[in-house]
């Protein structure tokens, strides 16, 4: 082996040595980011679950409002109601004296 040809070996192992410690470095930090992918998709999965149980609590909020609402305007036109009755009460008692 010639001088030429023992330092272009030198040089393609340096080169591969580096790529090698390249590699490494970078499946070190894909293994990382998939642990940090794991971890947000874990977050992700319980926030999911928590936005579900608010939409739902919510949805049955509006439902409690809603008939809350009609129960108000039932009791409200009970009292018009009964208010009407009563001067027709006093009507007929006026027309009956």
């Amino acid at each position: 082996m010639t001088e030429e040809q023992a330092k272009l070996l030198y040089i393609f192992e340096d080169q591969v040595r580096k790529l090698i410690h390249v590699c490494e470095h970078l499946k070190q930090e894909n293994n990382e980011l998939n642990l940090q992918l794991a971890a947000l998709n874990k977050l992700n999965s319980g926030l999911q679950e928590d936005n579900k149980t608010i939409k739902v609590k919510y949805e049955n909020l509006k439902t409690a409002r809603i008939i809350s609402v009609k129960q108000d305007d039932l009791k409200g036109a009970k009292n018009r109601l009964s208010k009407l009755v009563k001067e027709v009460d006093k009507c007929i008692a006026l027309m009956n004296s």
